[in-house]
């Protein structure tokens, strides 16, 4: 029987400024799909310190596990002995704007805006039912990344997708 060879693994960290919402739905998400290359990271150019509870109300809500979650700097993955990122996304608007650090290795980079829901005024209603569209966004663009043949794609062409997946349906026209 032949024997498979192993999967390559693909670290991805995912960066916003608080690394509260966004960042961190999007890190257990992609966390919690089987099968997949991937693992995710999250961080933040100036964390809080801790996950927005509704963030963690809408990880539960769609039975993604929120074991582990915190609020971090980007500064632990600069760090000698992090783990080496092959993609690195921005996902708030604010980070796309900042200097972020040096990646070791040239990682994939791509912005992929959502909006932020932490400051979102309204109900509770209205504010979880804010955090399930965010979510969803999220849902959406990763499980687009992970559809994508990474193995076959060339670095421009793989940077091009990314690049593309981060527009809104009105830029990519």
């Amino acid at each position: 029987m032949a024997q498979q060879e192993p999967q390559e693994k693909y670290n991805v960290l995912f960066l916003c400024t608080g690394n509260s919402c966004r960042s961190v739905m999007a890190e257990a998400y992609m966390n919690s799909l089987p099968g997949t290359p991937f693992h995710a990271y999250s961080a933040g150019s100036m964390p809080t310190g801790e996950v927005n509870p509704y963030a963690i109300e809408t990880l539960q809500y769609a039975k993604v596990p929120t074991d582990g979650l915190r609020s971090k700097s980007w500064d632990e993955f600069a760090e000698p002995g992090a783990p080496a990122m092959n993609f690195v996304f921005t996902v708030c608007d604010n980070a796309a704007g900042e200097v972020c650090p040096i990646w070791p290795g040239q990682p994939m980079t791509a912005h992929w805006p959502f909006p932020d829901p932490a400051k979102f005024e309204g109900t509770e209603t209205e504010t979880r039912a804010h955090f399930l569209e965010v979510f969803r966004q999220i849902r959406t663009r990763i499980d687009l990344l992970v559809a994508l043949p990474i193995t076959s794609l060339d670095r421009l062409a793989l940077k091009k997708k990314l690049d593309d997946m981060g527009r809104s349906p009105a830029e990519a026209e």
